[in-house]
């Protein structure tokens, strides 16, 4: 099942996503779930949806409708950093025993086909392509063996990142939180319908070239880990997101650098998934 955050007549609502329409389920459950991370929450979305009648529930075409963050008001965002072999070492980074965990705030997010911002302040944008899971069942320390069962669905995210801000001390936070620059969507897909989520194929497109791809078997930090590890600091809640990590091929460390500039267009795609794009434009434009 596909599931999705979107606006339609400057109201915000939520639906499952068939074939190019999106039916507002949200219309229908918004007085018990008003919102996409609480029927995350409810703990069986399938039973949620499948108990209401959406026989007249509006029914809206994708591209009719504006895609918002899959969660836009997820209480946690744990980014893991340098997670990719390859990553790590065009970095020049060294091997560490326990996961690069960073925070990204909800409000620097953007949907598909929303436009990501150049900051006035920098032009160093990098694309990061990444598996993002959105945390179905809360717990404190949880264990790796049963960590995927609290996991409700997987989207696409590009982790934008500025990256002079990034560097210019070692906490990475800054370059990470820029307002419009995390893309999450288009939508997420149930966990059911990826049982083992190491088989997904990651694809990275600048204007129609590639720039990453791997596969999330390549990860250092399993999935579990990673879900494991940030519950043993920090009591995760359903709608938490756990971005992943990005392969190697980011554009700063290409020679030459590459970065992204406005009327630039990125992609994401994620087997299994779908693709998010995302527009660049600078941000006194849109501002």
């Amino acid at each position: 099942m596909k599931l999705t955050t979107f606006e339609s007549g400057g109201r915000q609502s939520y639906g499952t996503v068939e074939g190019a329409e999106v039916i507002d389920t949200g219309a229908v459950l918004g007085a018990r779930f008003p919102d996409l991370k609480a029927l995350v929450a409810s703990g069986d979305i399938a039973s949620a949806i499948a108990s209401a009648d959406l026989s007249s529930a509006p029914r809206h075409k994708l591209d009719e409708i504006v895609l918002k963050p899959v969660i836009p008001n997820a209480e946690k965002i744990f980014c893991i950093g340098l997670n990719y072999e390859m990553h790590r070492k065009e970095t020049g980074r060294s091997e560490t025993t326990y996961p690069t965990v960073f925070t990204r705030f909800a409000a620097s997010q953007i949907g598909h086909g929303e436009a990501m911002l150049v900051p006035r302040v920098s032009h160093m944008l990098d694309y990061e392509g990444e598996l993002a899971l959105i945390i179905g069942k809360g717990g404190r320390y949880i264990d790796e063996a049963d960590a995927l069962s609290h996991v409700a669905g997987y989207a696409c995210y590009n982790e934008g990142s500025i990256r002079d801000w990034q560097r210019h001390t070692h906490q990475f936070a800054p370059g990470k939180n820029f307002p419009f620059t995390g893309g999450f969507g288009p939508w997420m897909v149930t966990a059911d319908e990826i049982p083992d989520p190491t088989k997904l194929e990651l694809t990275t497109r600048l204007n129609g070239e590639v720039m990453q791809h791997a596969t999330t078997d390549m990860m250092i930090f399993s999935i579990p880990t990673q879900i494991s590890y940030c519950s043993q600091f920090s009591e995760l809640v359903p709608g938490d997101v756990i971005v992943t990590g990005t392969p190697g091929g980011v554009g700063f460390k290409r020679d030459p650098q590459v970065f992204m500039k406005p009327g630039d267009v990125t992609e994401v795609e994620i087997s299994k998934i779908g693709t998010l794009s995302n527009p660049i434009e600078a941000e006194n434009k849109a501002s």
